[in-house]
């Protein structure tokens, strides 16, 4: 299989390339190589390449920072998608959208089905929301995978910040009133992989981590783990805080755990978050 991947030095990206399969072809792109919210490039080098999927793990994730960045999120989270489910459809090439758990208002206490009605509360949300629509009226066939609180060994997530903070500081407080699934950038590859192997039907599927948390517990586990392989001498002191007393730019849901049934009914198991955090320390 000859897959077109953008996003590549992103996190997702550089996990789906360490699984690559044996026999399968990857062209890797991130912004610098190919701009996908430019088509006339992006038609190009899929003319070029000549992929049978694309797999776009390319986003604007700073959910903050898009508050007063609005026309970028746009561009790379709705814009970018827009354009690679035009070039996709045109050329019948199956297209793989990672999207996220925040297209959701959180205002609820059951796991959300990929049914579920959406109602994103931040500009984050709000651009990957669109990009999923965009989507799915571009490629029908086309598979998107909602996602959440995604981390690994590379680039910048709530694992390593909290290493970081907790080398710095003997104690931290840390949000409890939000809550959700962890995810493992590795088993997301490995997932989407799975979903290419299987051809699976187009549309929507969630897929996060086993284990529901706040992350609140998701640091005491983090922290439990640094320590037991001596990535740390001691935890800091934490202390359980609400949203309210750590007002942020973006809103958050409150609830964001993502159902697995559907992706689990072709053999594809959520992310062991628990196991992977022990790996990735």
């Amino acid at each position: 299989m000859r897959v077109l991947l953008t996003g590549a030095n992103g996190q997702l990206g550089r996990c789906f390339q360490d699984r690559l399969p044996a026999g399968w072809q990857i062209l890797a792109t991130d912004f610098a190589e190919l701009d996908i919210t430019d088509l006339a490039p992006l038609t190009a080098a899929v003319a070029a390449f000549k992929p049978d999927a694309i797999v776009n793990a390319a986003a604007y994730t700073a959910v903050d920072k898009a508050e007063s960045e609005v026309e970028l999120a746009e561009r790379i989270n709705a814009v970018g998608p827009a354009n690679l489910a035009s070039v996709a459809a045109q050329h019948g090439i199956r297209l793989v959208h990672v999207s996220t758990d925040y297209v959701f208002d959180g205002n609820t206490t059951t796991p959300y089905t990929e049914e579920s009605p959406t109602n994103p509360l931040s500009v984050y949300g709000i651009t990957k929301l669109a990009g999923e629509r965009a989507v799915s009226a571009a490629a029908p066939d086309a598979i998107i995978v909602r996602t959440a609180w995604v981390f690994s060994e590379y680039g910048n997530n709530f694992v390593k910040t909290m290493l970081r903070l907790g080398k710095e500081r003997d104690a931290l407080s840390i949000v409890d009133d939000q809550r959700g699934c962890p995810t493992y950038a590795g088993d997301l590859a490995q997932a989407i992989i799975a979903l290419l192997q299987q051809n699976a039907a187009g549309g929507i599927y969630h897929y996060a981590g086993d284990k529901e948390v706040s992350w609140f517990e998701f640091a005491q586990a983090i922290f439990s783990a640094a320590v037991q392989k001596a990535v740390l001498s001691k935890a800091p002191t934490l202390t359980p805080i609400t949203t309210a007393q750590y007002p942020t730019p973006a809103h958050r849901p409150a609830y964001s755990t993502l159902a697995g049934e559907k992706i689990k009914t072709l053999g594809i198991a959520l992310s062991d978050w628990q196991r992977a955090l022990e790996l990735t320390i």
